[in-house]
């Protein structure tokens, strides 16, 4: 008897090739030289369109860059591909590091994509306050979903940005859903207090806890809860079973004392294991009964295009944060500032209305 062929991983080395005796430096020059050649934006539009996804991923690159002559570009991308956007369900997930998020996520987006979706993956990594680098490490712990066709993982650093998300997360979202994927799912760095910042992007906000940690009543933020439309209480499997369903009957008794939700929607608790994938399909039936509920009494249309006024000024504070730094009197200045306020030779304070008043000085010229 035959034993079973072993299922290789995405992470599996696979053996090189060899380099041949002769060399084609012509050959060699050509690639490279195509290699460093930039598409136009019409061809990246082309391409996002087509649902490629090397072009899908430049353009997320070409989004996220802070060189400000990537900017006009990535909005001309941005502009040509917003017709075709908008017509995704966008889920956010957060939770506590250790609580399983890549682990629930590669089930539940290999889930979707047997029902016959189209599932792209933001999933944003944290940044270093000292190096400021970030491991992107993601899709090496989705490994089957990784290999999924209808499936795109896309890790981005945090950056300085706060809320759990990446800079430009709101505009890679656009873009996916004008490559064709219909569910967005965008995991967040972790639960923290300005998580504010993902609500304010998707339609369906998810919070993943775990049992026995400690938090089913007393660690509990108020904010993070009354922002949540659903609570899963994930490896809920082997002898975590009892805990993970008393810990859902805590979760319930502490949402009844919230008020009311804007959406009239009243948030559910369940329990699922992202290993036996038990309770996945309550948990996609949870949220297509919220989808459905909101879309009849127009909230879903309602809360984007309060996302939409929301990220408008948002992009306003980013972009005079941007124009600000990238003044070359400001950034002469700010050196100089910096070094007084560390010897105390002026309040941090003053320093700062000394380099906005040149500021705007220069600005009114």
């Amino acid at each position: 008897m035959s034993s079973p062929k072993k299922q290789s991983s995405s992470l599996q080395e696979k053996a090189g090739i060899s380099p041949p005796e002769i060399i084609n430096v012509s050959a060699i020059s050509q690639i490279q030289k195509n290699r460093r050649k930039q598409p136009s934006s019409e061809e990246l539009i082309a391409g996002i369109l087509d649902g490629n996804r090397t072009a899908l991923s430049r353009a997320i690159t070409l989004a996220e860059s802070t060189n400000p002559e990537h900017a006009d570009k990535a909005n001309e991308v941005i502009k040509g591909c917003l017709p075709y956007a908008n017509k995704s369900i966008r889920i956010g997930i957060t939770g506590v590091p250790g609580v399983g998020k890549s682990t629930f996520i590669e089930a539940f987006g290999t889930f979707l994509t047997q029902l016959g979706k189209k599932v792209a993956v933001l999933a944003v990594d944290p940044s270093s306050s000292l190096s400021h680098g970030s491991i992107l490490g993601d899709k090496t712990r989705m490994e089957e979903l990784v290999k999924d066709e209808n499936a795109f993982i896309r890790p981005s650093a945090s950056g300085d940005t706060l809320g759990g998300v990446a800079r430009k997360t709101r505009e890679s979202i656009i873009l996916c859903e004008a490559a064709g994927y219909d569910t967005i799912i965008i995991e967040t760095v972790g639960v923290g207090q300005s998580e504010t910042a993902v609500h304010s992007m998707v339609d369906f906000f998810l919070l993943l806890k775990i049992s026995g940690a400690g938090d089913e009543l007393q660690g509990i933020k108020r904010g993070i809860m009354e922002m949540a439309d659903a609570i899963v209480i994930n490896k809920a499997d082997g002898d975590n079973i009892k805990k993970a369903n008393q810990a859902k009957l805590e979760f319930n008794r502490a949402l009844h004392l919230f008020p009311p939700k804007k959406s009239n929607w009243q948030p559910k608790v369940t329990t699922c294991s992202a290993i036996t994938k038990e309770g996945i399909l309550d948990i996609w039936n949870t949220i297509s009964s919220y989808i459905e509920m909101t879309n009849e009494t127009g909230f879903f249309q309602e809360k984007r295009k309060e996302q939409n006024n929301f990220w408008m000024m948002e992009t306003i504070n980013e972009q005079l944060k941007l124009n600000f730094y990238n003044q070359p009197e400001i950034i002469s200045q700010l050196e100089q500032n910096k070094k007084a306020v560390q010897n105390g030779e002026i309040s941090p304070f003053a320093a700062a209305q000394n380099l906005l008043k040149l500021y705007f000085n220069k600005g009114s010229k």
